[in-house]
C-alpha cells in the first residue's frame, strides 16, 4: 500500500490543483449540462426518428403513432429544457431567471419545431447511402448500422441548437457521435441533404464548411482550414471549404480554406491536398508518383533496384 505520508502529499497537490479556475468541485456560480442526459435524449430523439428500429428496451405498445409521437417529444422537451438551463447558466450565471426561461422556451420550442423537416431531410441520407454504396442490402441496414449515417443523424440534432448559439450541448452531440462513428462533424458546418458518407471512419468537417445537395465522400476525407495558427483570432471567420452539388470526393483527399470552392459535379481523388478552388464538373488528380520498390533480401548487386511508374 501507499505510505499515508506519500498519499497525503497527493491528496494535497491534487487539492492545489482544483484552484484553477477550468476545475469546479465546489464552485456554486458553475453550472453545467448533463453528458448522459444529452446522450440518453439522442437515443430518444433516434428512436422518434426511427420508431422499432431502436425500442429493445422500451418497445412501442400502441398502434396510434400520435401516441407514441407525443410520448417521445415529452420525454424529449423535458430532458432538453433542463439541459438547456444548465447550458445557459453556464456562460452567463447572473441571468435575470425570466429571461433565462424565455430563452428556454424559445430554444425548446424552435428546436422541437425542426423535427418534422429534420426528419424528411434523413430519409433523402438513407437515399443517397442506398443509391451510393452497392455493399447496401437494404435501406434498414444503413438505418441500423451504417456509422456514417449514424453521424449524420446527430450532426442534424446539433446543427440545429448550434444555429441557436447554445453553449456546449452540440459540441457534447458531436463528440459522442465521434466517438461513437469516426466521424468528426463540428455543428456548425452547413450541410445540404442527400449527403452519404462511405465507410465513415476518419472523416473531419469543419465547422465553416459548407456542403451542397448529393455529396458524397469516402473515410479519412478532411474538409479543413489552412492554418490555425490564430486561434481564438479566427472564430467567426470562414476558414473551411465550400462543396458544391453532386461533388464526390475520395478516401483520405484533405481540401482546405475558407475561400477554397469545390465547383458542382467535380471529382476529387484520393490522397491528394486541394487549397485552391476547382471548376465546375472537374476531375482533381495528383501527377503519377515514382514508385521504387526495393527487394528485402540483399542482391548480388545492392545497386538494383525495380522502378515503377
Amino acid at each position: 500500500m501507499i505510505d499515508n505520508e506519500v498519499m497525503d502529499s497527493i491528496v494535497a497537490d491534487i487539492a492545489q490543483n482544483y484552484k484553477a479556475p477550468e476545475i469546479c468541485f465546489s464552485c456554486a456560480d458553475h453550472y453545467f449540462p448533463s453528458r448522459g442526459a444529452i446522450i440518453d435524449m439522442i437515443k430518444e430523439l433516434r428512436r422518434l426518428m426511427f420508431p422499432r428500429y431502436f425500442s429493445d428496451d422500451n418497445p412501442i405498445t400502441t398502434s396510434r403513432p400520435e401516441y407514441f409521437i407525443g410520448d417521445s417529444l415529452g420525454r424529449i422537451e423535458d430532458c432538453l429544457r433542463k439541459q438547456v438551463r444548465e447550458a445557459l447558466l453556464f456562460r452567463n450565471p447572473i441571468i435575470d431567471p425570466f429571461e433565462l426561461e424565455a430563452q428556454v422556451d424559445k430554444i425548446v420550442s424552435t428546436f422541437l419545431s425542426k423535427l418534422p423537416g429534420i426528419q424528411r431531410t434523413l430519409l433523402t441520407d438513407v437515399q443517397a447511402a442506398f443509391d451510393g454504396d452497392p455493399a447496401a442490402q437494404s435501406k434498414e441496414e444503413i438505418i441500423f448500422s451504417y456509422p456514417g449515417f449514424f453521424a449524420i443523424f446527430v450532426y442534424r440534432m446539433a446543427h440545429e441548437l448550434y444555429v441557436q448559439d447554445v453553449p456546449l450541448i452540440p459540441r457534447i452531440m458531436s463528440e459522442y457521435a465521434h466517438i461513437n462513428s469516426g466521424v468528426d462533424i463540428n455543428a456548425g458546418a452547413e450541410i445540404d441533404e442527400y449527403f452519404f458518407i462511405d465507410h465513415a471512419t476518419g472523416v473531419v468537417i469543419g465547422e465553416t464548411t459548407k456542403i451542397g445537395k448529393h455529396v458524397k465522400i469516402y473515410q479519412g476525407v478532411t474538409l479543413g482550414a489552412l492554418s490555425t495558427r490564430a486561434g481564438q483570432g479566427l472564430r467567426g471567420i470562414k476558414r473551411h471549404p465550400t462543396i458544391e452539388d453532386n461533388v464526390t470526393i475520395y478516401s483520405n483527399a484533405s481540401v482546405l480554406g475558407g475561400e477554397t470552392v469545390i465547383g458542382e459535379g467535380s471529382v476529387i481523388a484520393g490522397s491528394i491536398f486541394v487549397t485552391e478552388s476547382v471548376p465546375p464538373h472537374s476531375r482533381v488528380t495528383a501527377e503519377a508518383q515514382k514508385l521504387n520498390i526495393r527487394p528485402t533480401k540483399k542482391l548480388a548487386n545492392p545497386e538494383e533496384f525495380e522502378t515503377v511508374d
